[in-house]
C-alpha cells in the first residue's frame, strides 16, 4: 500500500462545525433526509436485510442505529451473509460472541452523512468500530474493502444506507498476530517478547506501532541485537522498543497532518514529508495503515533510536508552517467527528482514548501560536484526565478540552 500524501480524506467529506454542542452533533445531517424512517426502520422495510436486521438486534445495536446519529451504513444483503462460510453467521449470533458481532457490525457505519457523491472521492473511511475501510472507485464502480456497492443513497431520518454485495470483515487478530502472520518481523517480535512487551502488544490498545523491518535490524551495529536480547537488558530494550509506539490509532494520513508524536517511552519522533513519501525521524515510511485488532502498524526501513529524539526546535525547523493551527484544528476535529457517534454507541472508554491521541498529538506539535492559558489548560488536562477511572467522564472531560481549544484558539 502506498502512502497516502493527501490528509484527512475521510473527514473532509463528513466534518461538522466545531462550535456545536455534542448534542446537537447528534441530531446534525449533512442534507435533509428524505424519508421519516431510521435506518433500522428501513432495513426492515425493504425486506432484503434480513439477516442484518437480526444481527443487529443480537448485538444490541437497535437503539444506537434508531437514535440520532448520522450514520452511514454499507447493508449487507442477505445473499451476502449466505455467502459467509457455513456456520459463520449462526456462530456471531451466539451470546457468548456478542463482542465479535459488534465489532463486525460496527465496522460497517462510518459516523456522518457520507452520500455517493463523497464516497467516490474517498480512499478510505473510518468507522465506528476503529478499523478504516478501504474504498476504490473506477469504471466499473465502487468497492469498499473487497465488497461491491450495488446500490446507494437510500436516505433515512438518521443517515444513509448503501447496499453492497459481501459482508465487511475488520482484522481481529491483534498487533502481534498480523505482525507474526506476514512473516517479516521476527526479529521484531523476538525483542518485545524478550522486554516483555507481547502483553501490552497483544492487548486492548489502541495502539500504532512503526515497524522495523529484519533489514533494519540488521543494519544495526554488529552485536547490537543479540546484546539487546541477552538477560539483565530488558528495560533498555522496553525503552527502545516503546519508542516505535505511539498511543492511540493513528493512520496515515492523521500521521502526515503532523511534525512530531509523543511515543509511549516518551520521546516524540519527529514526521516530516519527503519527494518519495515521508520519514519518522531518520526511518522511511515503506508501507502504512496495517490494520490489527487493537491498532495500526506503519513499516519502516530503520530501527528508531530514543537518543536520537528530536528536540523542540529541532522538529519546529524540520517543517515550519503557518498553518501550525490549522492542522491541529483538522486533528481536534477528526477526533470529535469520530468521538461522538462512538460515545453515542455507549463506547465512553474508547471515545475518550480518540480524544486522548488527540489531544496529545496537538499537545506535541511546534508551540508557535498556542496562547499561554490554553497551553497550561492542556497540560492539566493531560495529567488529570488519565487518572479518571469512569470512561463517560473522562470522554466529557477532553471533550471539553477539545472544544476550548478548538474555540479559543
Amino acid at each position: 500500500m502506498s502512502i497516502r500524501i493527501a490528509c484527512f480524506l475521510a473527514c473532509a467529506a463528513i466534518m461538522v462545525s466545531p462550535s456545536v454542542t455534542w448534542a446537537q452533533q447528534s441530531s446534525g445531517s449533512d442534507a435533509a433526509p428524505s424519508s421519516s424512517r431510521n435506518i433500522v426502520e428501513t432495513a426492515i422495510d425493504a425486506g432484503a436485510f434480513n439477516t442484518l436486521v437480526a444481527a443487529v438486534k443480537a448485538a444490541g445495536l437497535v437503539e444506537t442505529l434508531s437514535g440520532a446519529g448520522p450514520f452511514t451504513v454499507f447493508a449487507p444483503t442477505d445473499e451476502a451473509f449466505a455467502n459467509l462460510p457455513a456456520g459463520t453467521v449462526e456462530t456471531l449470533l451466539k451470546p457468548e460472541n456478542k463482542a465479535q458481532l459488534v465489532s463486525v457490525l460496527t465496522y460497517h457505519v462510518v459516523p456522518g452523512r457520507v452520500p455517493a457523491s463523497a464516497v467516490v472521492g474517498l480512499k478510505g473511511a473510518k468507522t465506528v468500530n476503529g478499523q478504516r475501510v478501504n474504498i476504490a472507485s473506477n469504471d466499473a464502480g465502487v468497492t469498499v474493502d473487497s465488497a461491491n456497492v450495488v446500490q446507494t443513497d437510500i436516505q433515512c431520518s438518521n443517515g444513509i444506507i448503501h447496499v453492497v454485495d459481501s459482508v465487511l470483515l475488520p482484522e481481529s487478530g491483534t498487533i502481534v498476530d498480523v505482525a507474526s502472520n506476514t512473516g517479516s518481523f521476527g526479529t521484531l517480535l523476538a525483542a518485545a517478547n524478550a522486554a516483555g512487551l507481547v502483553p501490552t502488544l497483544s492487548g486492548d490498545g489502541p495502539l500504532t506501532v512503526f515497524a522495523p523491518t529484519e533489514e533494519a535490524f540488521s543494519a544495526l551495529p554488529k552485536g547490537t541485537v543479540a546484546s539487546l536480547l541477552q538477560p539483565g537488558n530488558e528495560g533498555k530494550l522496553a525503552d527502545i522498543l516503546k519508542y516505535h509506539v505511539v498511543a492511540g490509532r493513528v493512520y496515515s494520513e492523521d500521521a502526515l497532518a503532523l511534525t512530531s508524536a509523543p511515543t509511549v517511552a516518551g520521546p516524540s519522533i519527529a514526521i516530516t514529508l519527503t519527494d518519495g513519501g515521508a520519514n519518522v525521524n531518520n526511518a522511511r515510511l515503506l508501507q502504512t495503515d496495517i490494520d490489527a485488532s487493537n491498532g495500526v502498524i506503519h513499516v519502516i526501513d530503520r530501527v528508531l533510536l530514543p537518543s536520537d529524539a528530536p528536540s523542540t526546535s529541532s522538529v519546529t525547523s524540520l517543517k515550519p508552517t503557518p498553518d501550525q493551527r490549522n492542522a491541529a484544528k483538522s486533528v481536534l476535529n477528526d477526533a470529535i467527528h469520530r468521538g461522538v457517534a462512538v460515545f453515542n454507541a455507549g463506547h465512553h472508554g474508547q471515545c475518550a482514548d480518540i480524544y486522548m491521541q488527540a489531544l496529545q498529538a496537538v499537545s506535541a506539535m511546534p508551540d508557535a501560536t498556542m496562547p499561554a492559558s490554553l497551553r497550561d489548560q492542556l497540560n492539566h488536562t493531560l495529567i488529570t484526565c488519565p487518572q479518571m477511572t469512569n470512561g463517560s467522564n473522562r470522554a466529557w472531560a477532553l471533550r471539553h478540552q477539545i472544544d476550548q481549544l478548538v474555540n479559543q484558539w
